[in-house]
C-alpha cells in the first residue's frame, strides 16, 4: 500500500530509486536502485537453479552445465529483444495460468484434510520463516511502479492492477500449496524436488507428472526471461545517470537493446548461481525486504514534513502504524532468516555505497551545477522558490524527451542576423503550436532582448512561454556552420535548440530544458556536432546523422 501511495503521489519512471531518491536524496537513490538490480538478478538466478534441476532429472547432466547454458541462452534471447522476448512471455503465461488453474480445480475434491493435521509443528516462528524465504517471490508484482509516468490513469491502474495481481497470485500459490499439501504424504512432500508434480501424478498419474513438470519449467522460463529483461535496465539507468561506467549504457541500434547492461546483468545471475539454494533465496529476499523498508520509512517522513505539493492520489489506510508494522515485520524476517543472508544484503548495500561514492558523487555536482545554469536561462515568469528543487528533480532522472529524434535543420546563408533567425524559427514552429508567426517571431526577439539564452558559448536555447490554453509544445534544432553571434563580445554560436510552449507545459518545457542541457554539457558534443557538419558535407548518403 505504500508502494501504491508513492506511486500515485509520483507517477515517475523509476519506482523506487525515485521515490526513495526524492524523500532521503541522491545517495539512498542510487543504494536503491542497486539493491533492486541485485534483488531481481537473484531472482533470475533463482529461476535458472530451478529449471536446471528439473533438466538434471530429465538428463542426468550436471546442474552447474545446465545453469551457465540456460544463463547464455537468456541473454542471447534477450539481446535479440524486447519484443520477442516479450510476446514469448504472454504465450508462456497464459499457458502456465490455465495448467495450475486445472491442477487446482482437478485436485481439490481429492484433498486429504487429515494431512493438515499438526499443520504448525515448527510453531508461528516457522510459519514467519517461510514468509520470509518466499518473499522474493513477490518482487516482481510490485513492479508496475517503475513505469508508473506512462499510466494514463494511476489513481486507478495502479490501485487496482497492484491489488489485483498480489490478490490473484496469492490465491494461485494458496490454492496450490493447499492441493499439493493434501495429495501428498508429509515425508513424501518434504523429501521431492518436485512436490507439485508428484501431486499431479496423485491425480492423472504419469501425464499429469509430465503437465505438471512442463508447466514447472514455464514459470522458471518466464521468471528467468522477465527477472533478466527487468533487471538489465537498472544497470543501463545508472550508468546513464553516470553512476556506473559509460559503456553500460549503450544501446544496440538494430532491436533497441541495452546489450552490456543485460551481459553484465546475466553475470551477476550466474555467479548468484554459485550460492547454495536456500541462501540465493534469502539473499534475494532479504534485498529486496531492505527497499521495502525504505518505502515505507518515505511514506512516513513526506507525511510528516507536510509537503504542499505531495498530493498522493491513493492514501495507504491506518497510517502510521501500518507502514510501522511493516518495517517490524520486514525487520523480524531479515533477522529470522540467519547471519547469512543479512550478511550479503548488506554487503550489497556497502557496494551500492562504494559505487555511489566512486561514481555518483561527481555526478550529482554535476546535475547541481546544470541547474544554476538552467536556472539563468528560464523564462522570469517560472523563476518561483521551487524551480531549483523542480529542475534538479527532473535532470537527476532519466530524460523523457528523445533529443536524438528531434530533426536537424542546417541553416543557410539567407540567416545571418538574428532577425532572420527568429523569423525562420518562428516560420518552423508556429504550425505546430498554433499560433501566428508574427507572435512567435516577437515573442522570439523580446526573450531575448530580456537575457540570453545562451547555455554555452557553443549552444543557445532560445524558447518562449506563450499565454494561453491551448496546450502545444514544440522544438526544433538548428545547425549553423559559419556561426550567428548573439552579442559582440560572445563567440559565434553553432548550435540552437528553440522551444515554445503555453504556459500550462511548464513541465515539460523544463523537461525539454534539461534533456537539452545535459545533452549538450557532455565533453564529446562540439567535437560530435562539427563531426556530424563534415560528415553530411562529404559523405552525403550516409543517411542520417
Amino acid at each position: 500500500m505504500s508502494i501504491i501511495e508513492l506511486a500515485t503521489a509520483m507517477p515517475k519512471a523509476g519506482g523506487d530509486y525515485y521515490f526513495i531518491g526524492r524523500t532521503f536524496g541522491p545517495l539512498m537513490g542510487t543504494v536503491t536502485r542497486t539493491l533492486s538490480w541485485f534483488s531481481l538478478s537473484l531472482k533470475t538466478a533463482f529461476a535458472v537453479f530451478g529449471l536446471s534441476e528439473i533438466l538434471f532429472l530429465i538428463t542426468g547432466i550436471s546442474p552447474v552445465v545446465w545453469g551457465l547454458s540456460l544463463s547464455l541462452i537468456f541473454v542471447g534471447l534477450n539481446l535479440l529483444g524486447v519484443e520477442g522476448a516479450a510476446n514469448l512471455e504472454v504465450v508462456l503465461v497464459t499457458g502456465l495460468i490455465a495448467v495450475m488453474g486445472g491442477f487446482v480445480l482437478f485436485g481439490a475434491p481429492r484433498v486429504d484434510f487429515e494431512r493438515f493435521r499438526s499443520f504448525f509443528t515448527s510453531g508461528v516462528n516457522g510459519m514467519l520463516f517461510t514468509a520470509a524465504f518466499v518473499f522474493v517471490s513477490f518482487g516482481g508484482l510490485l513492479q508496475a511502479a517503475t513505469i508508473a509516468e506512462e499510466v494514463k490513469d494511476p489513481q486507478k491502474s495502479l490501485r487496482q492492477g497492484t491489488f489485483l495481481t498480489v490478490g490473484v497470485v496469492t490465491l494461485l500459490y494458496m490454492s496450490i500449496v493447499t492441493v499439493t499439501t493434501g495429495l501428498l504424504d508429509g515425508a513424501e512432500f518434504r523429501e521431492s524436488l518436485t512436490p507439485v508434480a508428484d501431486a499431479a501424478a496423485v491425480i492423472l498419474g504419469r501425464p499429469g507428472r509430465i503437465i505438471l513438470s512442463t508447466a514447472a519449467s514455464l514459470t522458471f522460463i518466464t521468471t528467468a526471461l522477465a527477472g533478466l529483461m527487468s533487471a538489465s535496465r537498472y544497470p543501463l539507468a545508472l550508468a546513464r545517470d553516470g553512476l556506473l561506467p559509460r559503456f553500460l549504457s549503450v544501446v544496440f541500434r538494430k532491436n533497441g537493446t541495452p546489450g552490456p547492461s543485460i551481459i553484465l546483468t546475466g553475470i551477476l545471475a550466474a555467479v548468484g548461481l554459485q550460492l547454495n539454494l536456500d541462501l540465493l533465496v534469502k539473499s534475494a529476499s532479504a534485498v529486496f525486504m531492505i527497499t521495502c523498508i525504505l518505502d515505507n520509512i518515505a511514506v512516513i517522513v513526506l507525511r510528516v514534513s507536510r509537503l504542499s505539493n505531495y498530493k498522493s492520489l491513493f492514501i495507504a489506510p491506518f497510517y502510521p502504524w501500518l507502514q510501522a508494522l511493516s518495517i517490524l515485520l520486514y525487520l523480524f524476517f531479515l533477522a529470522d532468516m540467519g547471519r547469512e543472508a543479512f550478511a550479503i544484503a548488506l554487503g550489497f548495500v556497502s557496494l551500492s555505497l562504494l559505487i555511489f561514492h566512486l561514481y555518483g558523487r561527481h555526478r550529482v555536482q554535476h546535475d547541481f551545477a546544470l541547474v544554476h545554469l538552467l536556472k539563468r536561462v528560464v523564462d522570469a515568469r517560472w523563476r518561483d522558490e521551487g524551480l531549483e528543487k523542480e529542475l534538479l528533480g527532473i535532470i537527476t532522472m532519466r530524460d523523457r524527451v528523445p533529443i536524438d529524434s528531434i530533426p536537424c535543420i542546417d541553416l543557410d546563408d539567407s540567416v545571418v542576423l538574428l532577425d532572420d533567425l527568429w523569423r525562420r524559427i518562428a516560420q518552423d514552429l508556429s504550425p505546430n503550436i498554433k499560433v501566428s508567426t508574427e507572435t512567435l517571431e516577437y515573442a522570439l526577439r523580446e526573450r531575448e532582448g530580456q537575457y540570453s539564452t545562451a547555455l554555452t558559448p557553443f549552444t543557445v536555447i532560445p524558447h518562449v512561454v506563450l499565454d494561453g490554453d491551448t496546450r502545444q509544445f514544440a522544438v526544433s534544432c538548428y545547425r549553423s556552420r559559419a556561426g550567428l553571434r548573439f552579442s559582440e563580445s560572445a563567440p559565434a554560436v553553432h548550435a540552437l535548440f528553440a522551444c515554445a510552449g503555453t504556459d500550462n507545459l511548464r513541465h515539460l518545457h523544463l523537461e525539454a530544458l534539461a534533456a537539452i542541457a545535459r545533452f549538450v554539457e557532455q565533453p564529446e558534443f562540439e567535437n560530435l556536432w562539427e563531426w556530424a557538419e563534415w560528415l553530411k558535407k562529404n559523405c552525403p548518403r550516409r543517411g542520417r546523422y
